[in-house]
């Protein structure tokens, strides 16, 4: 198995819930999948995500081509989009919903509870976002992103918290009526089964690729995240057909990519058993914000704190997702050190995307518990 031999530089991403749970668990098991270079994680607001092929063949049944693309947005339950020459086409919500992944019905978290600054459009005046401050670090971020005139805040109304929380609580109540109905026809889900740290070692112990295939990727519960394509030290995980799939054969003893799976077994110092309870995690402070400078989605909030990290030399690379270039629309990942890429990435892609794969550029896993 491979060795860290270098020290790695600091990355900031911005990512989904369920990046931000890999992203954490990332670091917390780092004496076993290797030191992480992830320092500054903004979680977005998230209630579902979108297959890129169903959502293509929706808008190539309503004679919209995947090409004249623009913008999407989710709001008023209708998912927008902006086309060439300033047309515009809307599906309602409901209609969309063939298109959701699977995954996404059993998630719990609606405003990325594990990030250091959560960022949405929900609960703030058009043209702001909503900024969950949870952690020291985030808290300064913020502080100095807004010193420096990168973002400006105001206080959020108590009732655009409100409207936040309802949101929150909606998908948590939804969601766990999925995951029962799912075990009662004999599908085990073990996303969001916290149990201490002794007893998470001694689950995760011997569980290779071939239980994350039936735990996870089987049952519809990966997230396509590409952590587990990131620290496998064999690189034989490939992400591919819109899944993992292996490629030879698990080392004996190597649970690595067991143990970085968002959707396997979580210990309770990361997430504790009444996460639950609270609609938006735990947080030091709710805001209004909007960057002054850019006219990027939900007040171009998320940009702008990944442009102030760079820029100030923070971090050293961002993950960003940007759009493909050889397929219209289609989200790709990509590391950069660069505020052009991060301006050019701008703007929420509402589909899967194998956001950890780019950090094999900077490092690989190095050993097995």
């Amino acid at each position: 198995m491979g060795e860290t031999i270098t020290k790695l530089g600091k990355v900031a991403m911005v990512g989904t819930p369920c990046h931000m749970v890999a992203a954490t668990k990332l670091g917390r098991f780092s004496d076993i999948l290797g030191e992480t270079p992830i320092d500054i994680k903004i979680g977005l607001f998230c209630m579902e995500n979108f297959s890129y092929s169903y959502m293509k063949k929706l808008l190539e049944e309503n004679n919209v081509d995947m090409n004249d693309v623009k913008e999407c947005r989710i709001e008023k339950n209708f998912l927008w989009f902006y086309l060439k020459e300033d047309q515009l086409f809307k599906i309602p919500i409901e209609k969309a919903r063939s298109c959701i992944r699977k995954n996404c019905n059993i998630c719990m978290d609606f405003t990325s509870e594990l990030s250091d600054v959560s960022v949405g459009s929900v609960g703030s005046e058009k043209g702001w976002s909503t900024i969950i401050i949870r952690t020291d670090k985030g808290l300064e971020l913020v502080k100095n992103a807004e010193d420096n005139n990168y973002i400006e805040t105001k206080p959020i109304e108590e009732s655009g918290i409100k409207i936040i929380e309802k949101l929150a609580n909606k998908k948590k109540k939804e969601n766990l009526e999925e995951i029962i109905k799912r075990e009662r026809v004999g599908r085990p889900v073990i996303y969001r089964r916290q149990m201490p740290i002794d007893e998470f070692t001694e689950e995760v112990s011997k569980c290779q690729f071939q239980d994350l295939k039936g735990d996870v990727i089987d049952i519809g519960a990966c997230v396509l995240c590409g952590a587990c394509n990131y620290v496998c030290p064999e690189e034989i995980i490939k992400i591919e057909d819109r899944k993992p799939q292996l490629k030879g054969k698990c080392p004996e003893g190597c649970n690595l990519c067991y143990v970085a799976c968002p959707r396997t077994y979580i210990p309770d110092d990361i997430l504790s058993k009444e996460a639950d309870k609270k609609p938006l995690g735990d947080y030091i402070k709710i805001l209004s914000a909007k960057a002054p400078m850019l006219k990027g989605q939900d007040g171009g909030v998320a940009t702008a704190l990944l442009d102030y990290a760079l820029s100030k030399k923070l971090v050293d690379d961002v993950i960003v997702v940007d759009k493909s270039d050889s397929e219209a629309w289609k989200p790709e990942a990509k590391i950069t050190n660069n505020v052009a890429d991060v301006l050019k990435a701008a703007g929420t892609k509402y589909a899967a995307c194998s956001v950890f794969t780019p950090l094999k550029e900077l490092n690989k896993g190095n050993g097995g518990v």
